[in-house]
């Protein structure tokens, strides 16, 4: 009976002793486990923060913008707009700041027109008035005028009429220089945008020459060459 307990006692020691064992064991390796996860976890903290402080301190790099032509961009829209409505051919060239220029031109240029042609008309009248020695009364045409220049002299008053009338004209060709000039500027630089690159390939050089034919100013001179300053740009393709 006794042998039978001591044989049931020892069977369930060491099977208590296997449990403790095992579990001692899934313990030390949940726990190596958990051990090696925050490793990993602190490395990659590590890493991350590394990878942060390198961005911050990296400067960065500014991209140079390169202007290249644009076969598309044609100059005949260009000065056909313009033609039209002035500046509109510079808001096809994306030149919007030339716009507030060329109407502030064309606009003194059409005060003087008006204000020239205004002049020119009153002293055309009293011309006419000092020409068939006609007397202006009160309700004709610059009846006040005719008054308060009545102490002038005839000639003054001719010349006064020239000369509105010449400046009234040349204004009016100023407007039409204004307007074509506009026209040209806007082709020209639609002819740019379209045929050629203009960017940082663009360079010059400035170095001293030597003009082998002597100038108008040197040929008594026994010099047969004259200094000179050679200027050579350089555009990139």
């Amino acid at each position: 009976m006794y042998r039978y307990l001591l044989i049931i006692g020892f069977i369930f020691f060491s099977l208590s002793t296997v449990s403790a064992q095992t579990a001692d064991t899934t313990h030390k390796a949940s726990k190596a486990t958990r051990k090696a996860a925050k490793a990993v976890s602190s490395k990659d903290t590590l890493k991350g923060k590394r990878q942060d402080t390198v961005a911050v301190k990296s400067p960065r790099v500014k991209k140079e913008k390169v202007y290249h032509p644009d076969s598309l961009h044609d100059p005949h829209k260009a000065v056909i707009r313009s033609l039209i409505v002035p500046g509109w051919g510079q808001l096809y060239n994306h030149q919007w700041y030339f716009v507030p220029a060329i109407y502030a031109g064309l606009g003194l240029l059409v005060d003087a027109v008006i204000f020239n042609n205004t002049y020119y008309k009153e002293f055309l009248q009293l011309a006419k008035y000092r020409e068939y020695g006609i007397t202006p009364t009160p309700g004709m045409a610059y009846y006040a005028d005719a008054v308060l220049y009545q102490q002038q002299p005839d000639q003054a008053i001719y010349d006064a009429n020239d000369g509105y009338r010449r400046n009234r004209d040349l204004c009016i060709l100023g407007f039409a220089g204004a307007w074509g000039i506009q026209c040209i500027q806007a082709y020209i630089q639609a002819k740019f945008i379209h045929s050629f690159s203009v960017d940082n390939n663009l360079s010059m050089r400035v170095e001293p020459g030597v003009m082998s034919q002597p100038s108008l100013f040197a040929q008594t001179s026994a010099i047969s060459v004259m200094p000179g300053l050679k200027i050579t740009f350089t555009f990139g393709k």
